[in-house]
């Protein structure tokens, strides 16, 4: 034990006489233990002195342990207890646990079994801790070895699995490992995006040599499944993060079984961009030749994402496809209320699209909302926000009811988000968008050294209003920030969740396939 704490610990046995060898054994280890008799000894000692654990007896005279345990509870309802006895009934072992004991130890006990116990129960959180340190520092030196904007795209996916995985291992570690993960984060982020910027208009010119982007996800993914046979759900948290993926999986793992991957959003990561080349199989650029009615400029001010359902529909009908298909939207908890009641009557399409926007708007009111900022201040509470809705929502019920359906699932998004840390300065005129990731317009005068530039928007698969706008999009956790005002729009924004920009947290994104356990 790093600690100096002495733990002390109360043994209640009414044949404490034959366990002193086992107790000298525990001070030798650094605990204080006082032994009593009877349960009722152990209650009044547990009204009169602070104690870490108790071990308590099962069987004795007068009081019996589950008694005892009943009592001890009900004064300390956080208090450890270790029940130890001689009999292994199922039946008492239940009891047991129904009232609420910490462990479940079997006479005779050894010595190590109750230091095991002990570890476990006082000290796990600690011997994690520095267990994961030591881990991390054993890794550090492979991971910044393997860093190089020189790597694949799956070799990036891999880096990246690895660096949020540290992360959130390190969530209540030590400090300066923490930073020296951020430091190593920040690191991979300039790789990447120098990796993006080499590569992406060459993806886009030609699409057979690209990894899995935005617009192929339906022609991959999901018809293949539908082609044979299956029932799919096809599900989009919008600005859905892998660390979130991480955060909220083992809730599905009871459902469901997963098949995990990374996919590449296009630029912009934005839902505009991204959700419609989803939606219609098709770069923004092909969107707006093809199907210039379903397409909405960036200045017009009409809704972005009001014409996703028909989108789905071209993109069914140019391959060729007769299924069947719904599309739902869900904004707030009625509309999920609503579609969980509804669940049943979408059992007559093959394929049922539903998009979840919770995320999204924690993003933005994060931004916009003193006290959502204040409940997510960290990258660890923003996933814990996360963990909470799934859970508390109508969402988690949606994935149980949908697996005893007997759908495959697939889960997805169409873009991360980044928290911004490095304003870049950029001046454009009245007309240029507002997104603080990237911008789009016919007179932005920045640095071009600090962005990636598509003076050609259709060399990257985007469409132009005017003929002289130009995409610029801001690397890592960067984000634009205009000279007027400059200071209070710095520190309004900085430390806030944006996208649309360049970096391994809105780019790579998971896509999950999920067969149902039932």
């Amino acid at each position: 034990m790093s600690s100096n704490k002495v733990y002390q610990i109360l043994w209640a046995d009414d044949e404490i006489d034959l366990l002193k060898p086992h107790i000298l054994f525990l001070k030798e280890k650094g605990y204080e233990v006082t032994p009593v008799l009877s349960g009722s000894d152990a209650i009044e000692a547990v009204q009169s002195q602070n104690f870490d654990l108790v071990f308590l007896d099962e069987n004795m005279p007068g009081l019996t342990g589950l008694e005892a345990l009943q009592r001890i509870k009900e004064l300390r309802p956080f208090l450890p207890v270790i029940m130890i006895t001689k009999s292994e009934e199922e039946e008492l072992m239940n009891q047991a646990i129904g009232g609420k004991i910490t462990d479940y130890l079997i006479k005779p006990v050894n010595p190590n079994q109750l230091l095991l116990s002990l570890k476990k129960n006082l000290h796990q959180s600690t011997i994690i801790s520095e267990t994961t340190t030591m881990n991390y520092r054993q890794e550090f030196a492979q991971l910044s070895t393997q860093m190089s904007d020189r790597l694949s795209i799956d070799e990036w996916k891999d880096l990246y699995r690895r660096l949020v995985h540290w992360e959130i291992e390190l969530e209540q570690g030590d400090a300066q490992m923490k930073e020296l993960l951020e430091m190593q984060k920040t690191d991979a982020g300039r790789l990447f995006s120098r990796f993006i910027s080499r590569n992406y208009e060459g993806w886009i010119r030609e699409p057979e040599t690209r990894p899995l982007m935005s617009p192929d996800l339906f022609k991959t993914k999901v018809f293949p499944l539908l082609d044979s046979g299956e029932k799919v759900f096809f599900i989009l948290i919008d600005n859905f993060r892998y660390d979130q993926w991480e955060s909220v999986k083992a809730m599905l793992s009871e459902f469901y079984t997963f098949d995990e991957d990374l996919y590449l959003s296009i630029l912009p990561t934005a839902t505009q961009y991204a959700r419609n080349a989803i939606f219609s199989g098709l770069m923004p650029l092909d969107i707006a030749k093809m199907f210039p009615d379903l397409w909405v400029d960036e200045e017009s001010e009409e809704g972005k994402n009001l014409n996703e359902e028909p989108m789905i529909q071209t993109l069914i009908q140019r391959y060729r496809k007769n299924y069947s298909f719904s599309y739902n939207k869900v904004y707030e908890a009625r509309f999920g209320e609503r579609l969980l009641g509804n669940l049943n009557s979408l059992k007559q399409y093959q394929l049922n699209v539903i998009v979840l926007n919770f995320v999204d708007m924690l993003s933005h009111a994060r931004t916009e909302s003193k006290m959502i900022r204040e409940l997510a201040n960290t990258e660890a509470a923003y996933r814990s926000l996360t963990r909470s809705w799934f859970r508390h929502s109508t969402t988690y019920n949606l994935f149980k009811h949908i697996s005893e359906m007997g759908y495959r699932v697939i889960l997805t998004t169409d873009h991360g988000t980044i928290r911004v840390k490095n304003p870049v300065k950029i001046v454009g005129d009245k007309n240029t968008n507002t997104n603080l990731r990237y911008k789009v317009g016919k007179t932005l005068t920045y640095n071009p050294k600090e962005v990636y530039e598509a003076i050609v928007p259709a060399k990257i698969g985007l469409p132009q209003v005017n003929l002289s706008d130009r995409y610029v999009f801001s690397y890592s956790d960067d984000f634009f920030a205009y000279p007027n005002n400059y200071n209070y729009y710095v520190q309004y924004y900085r430390d806030t969740f944006q996208h649309g920009g360049i970096s391994l947290e809105e780019m790579l994104i998971p896509l999950i396939t999920m067969q149902p356990k039932s």
